[in-house]
């Protein structure tokens, strides 16, 4: 009995536990269950909802022709590129700073409630006990309406890291679009297309119209990060399918009815930015207070320490998929074609884990920051074990399904045949991707930054030299072997940082 309590204490040791822990309850609908569901999924949708509008563009555009489809696909890899340098890192710390104020707010107004309601008010002298036996509070009619006013008011919080966010957002949305305007043409021609090229002009003026509409998405997606913080992902996704719905019906309208092609798929685009981030804006006073009450409470300090971690990062992260559309573009427009249609479905399934990585996040970031490390090892088993099962349910829907739905994005036969060549890869790197965005969800709920930054340089120097290689020898297939590597080791590094139980994760060493 000795041997077997010792060997139970040397197991509940190995932070491997941590993947097989409580594997039995993956659908149990208790608490924790219960709150992975309420932000993960709202949030899956809603990141889903932008790349979904995208292929709905692609299929538009698909139907104009293979160069216009090509053009288009460069264009939307240029822009996606700088994008992400901008928002990946100010909506992961945006999320994470955010739930961490949030959290210890929540914990000082619980030790005193009357004090949390009233204490910053002048309204104590208007309120009476009134039962010696309950704590009853009244206010005489005069002042309800003002009351009213007041306990609004109340119930809105002052949270300094999203008042940042906000100001962030704005200035990088600016610099974003005049730096995609002005060196539009060399982006493009960095991408492989010349200036002899019949892509070149299609591209351009849609990366240049495309760009007007940054500021608004980056100042949206500033908000997304604000909203995930207080665990509220269903307006980011009302908001973002109103959005997405305006351009999905403007993107026939003004493409074929107004005869603008592919500068009515990027006009539909800004306008349905401008309308996400109006509502976001809208939503967003009814729960905080914008304006921060000084402008020393502005976190920009944290912002830039930990944003400059995350911007390597996502620079290296989202080099590998760039260079390999510039790869792909280099085959021709037909190559290129197949691999944006490849690219954006590869993406957008892959995406839906994000839902899983933002409840990760956001629960993990509260957990931290109250020291409550039970519910930090047991939100990360289930969100990876629910990544899991995510993965494998896309791979076999993705298998089964693009045999039959390729022909919706394009008729001609060249770029169906690469298609073809793709699928098996989309459908089977599924698994893979998904759990290595939950791990990245999962690092950044714990705000490990550092090694999430680092890791990530590796693993992108390890795939681009597997993309020059593969792609010059193997071509098409080349890169989504490379593509396939790339994830793989992914995956392996947050796997590695908590398997080993270090850095942030040092208490999954310690006994149950």
């Amino acid at each position: 009995m000795a041997e077997e309590a010792n060997w139970n204490k040397r197991k509940t040791n190995m932070p491997l536990h941590v993947f097989f822990k409580d594997a039995r309850l993956l659908f149990k609908k208790d608490e924790l269950g219960l709150e992975i569901l309420s932000i993960a999924f709202p949030a899956a949708l809603a990141i889903a909802a932008d790349p979904i509008a995208s292929l709905v563009d692609t299929a538009f555009i698909g139907h104009i022709g293979p160069v216009e489809l090509a053009a288009v696909g460069v264009s939307i890899a240029v822009f996606n590129q700088v994008s992400r340098i901008a928002i990946f890192p100010i909506v992961s710390v945006t999320t994470s700073l955010v739930a961490e104020e949030d959290a210890i707010a929540e914990e000082q107004e619980g030790n005193d409630p009357e004090e949390a309601c009233f204490g910053n008010r002048e309204m104590k002298p208007l309120i009476t006990k009134v039962d010696s036996a309950k704590t009853v509070y009244k206010l005489s009619p005069a002042i309800s309406n003002d009351y009213k006013i007041a306990k609004l008011e109340q119930e809105k919080r002052h949270i300094s890291s999203a008042s940042s966010a906000l100001v962030i957002g704005a200035m990088l949305g600016l610099l974003q679009s005049i730096f995609l305007i002005l060196g539009a043409k060399p982006l493009l021609g960095f991408m492989g297309v010349k200036s002899d090229s019949p892509m070149l002009t299609p591209a351009k003026r849609y990366l240049t119209l495309r760009s007007l509409g940054a500021p608004a998405m980056l100042l949206s997606l500033a908000m997304q990060g604000v909203f995930r913080g207080i665990k509220d992902t269903k307006t980011p996704l009302y908001a973002t399918v109103a959005g997405d719905v305006t351009n999905i019906i403007l993107d026939p309208i003004l493409m074929f009815s107004f005869g603008l092609g592919v500068n009515g798929a990027a006009i539909a685009h800004i306008i349905s930015q401008y309308l996400i981030s109006t509502i976001l804006l809208w939503k967003l006073r009814e729960k905080i207070h914008l304006l921060p009450p000084s402008i020393n409470n502005l976190q920009f300090g944290r912002y830039l320490k930990n944003g400059f971690l995350l911007l390597a990062r996502v620079i290296a992260a989202t080099f590998c998929v760039t260079l390999a559309a510039s790869v792909a573009a280099h085959h021709g427009s037909t190559s290129m074609a197949a691999f944006q249609i490849c690219l954006q479905i590869w993406l957008a399934t892959s995406l839906l884990a994000d839902g899983l990585a933002v409840a990760g996040q956001a629960i993990l970031a509260s957990a931290f920051a109250k020291k409550d490390h039970d519910k930090a090892r047991a939100t990360a088993s289930r969100v990876l074990q629910l990544g899991l099962v995510l993965g494998l349910i896309l791979s076999i829907v993705l298998g089964v399904g693009l045999h039959f739905g390729s022909s919706l994005f394009t008729d001609d036969i060249n770029v169906l045949h690469l298609i073809s060549i793709g699928i098996p890869f989309v459908a089977a790197t599924q698994p893979i991707n998904t759990l290595a965005f939950v791990f990245d969800g999962v690092n950044f709920g714990a705000s490990d930054f550092v090694y999430s930054a680092y890791s990530m340089v590796l693993v992108a120097i390890v795939s681009i030299l597997c993309l020059f290689l593969l792609s010059s020898s193997h071509g098409f297939v080349g890169i989504w072997i490379a593509l396939t590597i790339y994830m793989t080791l992914r995956m392996f590094a947050g796997f590695w940082r908590i398997g080993t139980g270090s850095g942030p994760w040092h208490f999954l060493r310690t006994p149950l």
